[in-house]
């Protein structure tokens, strides 16, 4: 059975960010409303601009009630005055996001490709010690994933990047446009990214060389999308790879990897606009 409160999502820290969502949902403070699709999949080879992702994501239906009608109940912003902000660790964990108290939120389901979930060369020590490793983004030749986007109001994306930076404004991490890689809406709940024995590692860099499955979304422009990176350290770098948070858990991170490695300064992971 699935929790019909933010306040019953699991959540550890020692397992940050796991669980997250397998579909798409709109968080309130006292609910989650689980979404379907109820349109078509925009099969179209143009990647859609702020008012077709906006349009698209109004396709999304709980019990046949519109994403809209739910946050005018909550007297919150429309998806008209919401923009698409990744959610790639734990702002993407319905537990967590209901404790920074943004107001409603809609999350949906997308696909990266040729780009990867990555922890931060860096540790949050306000719930345990030594601290959460959060997530951020990397260029990977090859490679796929589910991960998490909001439609946020500029506050909701305000507030997230402070509270990464510890209540801070200004702090390491940074909103950002991301320049390379490919983002689409994801509506395959199961679908599976590469398994560690399909990255190649030729000395220099990892590669998939198995075909990246067939989209069953649409793309959307880059320059609508912000995500937070970490600008002080980037990633971290274990001897030249990356260690994928689809792949290698919170706990196994820092117990297996953390501290053997070094960093790599996020200049070098992803070029941003």
């Amino acid at each position: 059975m699935q929790p019909e409160t933010p306040n019953l999502w699991q959540y550890a820290p020692a397992n940050s960010p796991l669980p997250l969502p397998e579909g798409p949902i709109l968080v309130t403070k006292k609910s989650i409303h689980y979404l379907s699709n109820e349109g078509d999949n925009y099969e179209s080879k143009e990647s859609l601009n702020l008012s077709e992702i906006q349009k698209y994501c109004s396709q999304f239906t709980c019990e046949g009630e519109s994403i809209d009608s739910l946050l005018s109940q909550e007297n919150s912003s429309l998806l008209q005055d919401r923009k698409p902000f990744l959610l790639l660790g734990e702002l993407a964990n319905p537990f967590q996001l209901n404790r920074l108290n943004l107001g409603p939120m809609p999350i949906f389901i997308i696909r990266l490709e040729n780009l990867c979930r990555t922890y931060a060369d860096a540790l949050d020590n306000r719930m345990i010690t030594p601290g959460v490793h959060h997530v951020t983004l990397a260029r990977s030749d090859g490679w796929w994933e589910k991960a998490h986007m909001a439609m946020a109001t500029i506050e909701q994306m305000k507030s997230m990047v402070t509270w990464l930076n510890n209540g801070r404004r200004a702090g390491d991490w940074k909103p950002v446009k991301p320049a390379e890689g490919t983002i689409r809406f994801e509506n395959e709940s199961q679908l599976q990214c590469p398994s560690m024995d399909m990255l190649h590692w030729d000395g220099v860099s990892e590669t998939v060389k198995q075909k990246t499955p067939q989209p069953t979304g649409p793309s959307l422009e880059l320059k609508q999308l912000m995500v937070p990176i970490h600008t002080k350290w980037g990633c971290y770098d274990s001897r030249g790879k990356l260690i994928r948070s689809s792949l290698v858990g919170q706990r196994d991170f820092h117990t297996n990897y953390f501290r053997r490695g070094s960093s790599k300064k996020w200049q070098d992971i992803l070029k941003i606009e």
